[in-house]
């Protein structure tokens, strides 16, 4: 087992499935305990499950300040402090410019933006100095992507964050950075259109990647575990793309 995580603490929002649960049994296997939020209860109860004894769920909304208070007590509680934070939580649903309504933005917002600055300032107290804070990007942090606009904003607000706050954090060493998945075979990519088009719209991201298939959830945990670990300790406020090479074209 690699025990580059041995002891450490992590919380990771948004884990109840994809990239996010796939992180944590990535961490977990690494030696970290790793808490885990997400908005459903069942799912969030298999995604502990599946991760096994080192992972602990708490239900909560990360666009939800109540929710996201009552979760840091919780980790204050019970184990002390973190070590790492991974705002994963976040997703967003297509409209082109002239359909997208003020409910549309404000959701995606709410969650992508709001939900990432107030989860990463409320775990503040409990980040150990030298701790790690990585945040869920996109590539359309850095590209154009037709009826995703507000989602893609949302995200490059994401990637500035990280730019901004390693200078907040400076004193106190604590790496900020993004990564920045390309498509991912994840339930949240799939639920982007009907049941019978997913192949399709599988098959058309994977055609823009030049490596010529959609990523996996595991590819990606493993980066946000180098992320979060020492072998990373003078890496700060970068953007990672993990994507085959799309953002690069």
């Amino acid at each position: 087992m690699n025990t580059s995580l041995k002891n450490k603490i992590a919380l990771i929002t948004g884990a109840s499935t994809g990239i996010g649960l796939a992180s944590a049994q990535e961490l977990a296997a690494r030696g970290a305990k790793v808490y885990i939020t997400g908005r459903r209860q069942d799912e969030l109860d298999a995604a502990v499950a599946a991760i096994g004894h080192a992972a602990v769920g708490i239900r909560a909304d990360a666009s939800n300040l109540q929710d996201l208070d009552r979760v840091m007590a919780q980790i204050k509680n019970e184990a002390g402090h973190l070590d790492v934070l991974f705002t994963n939580a976040g997703g967003g649903d297509m409209l082109p410019l002239g359909a997208i309504t003020e409910e549309h933005f404000d959701r995606i917002f709410a969650t992508n933006v709001k939900g990432v600055l107030f989860t990463v300032q409320k775990a503040l107290p409990l980040l150990v100095d030298g701790g790690a804070v990585i945040l869920n990007g996109s590539t359309t942090t850095v590209q154009g992507t037709e009826n995703f606009s507000v989602y893609s904003a949302s995200k490059a607000a994401v990637r500035n964050f990280a730019r901004s706050w390693l200078l907040d954090l400076k004193a106190r060493s604590i790496r900020v950075n993004v990564v920045s998945p390309g498509p991912v075979r994840t339930p949240g990519l799939a639920g982007l259109v009907p049941a019978e088009h997913q192949e399709g719209l599988f098959n058309h991201l994977a055609s823009m990647v030049p490596m010529g298939r959609l990523g996996e959830p595991e590819e990606i945990a493993k980066v946000v575990a180098f992320l979060a670990s020492s072998d990373a300790s003078f890496i700060n406020g970068i953007e990672l793309f993990v994507d085959g090479g799309a953002a690069q074209i």
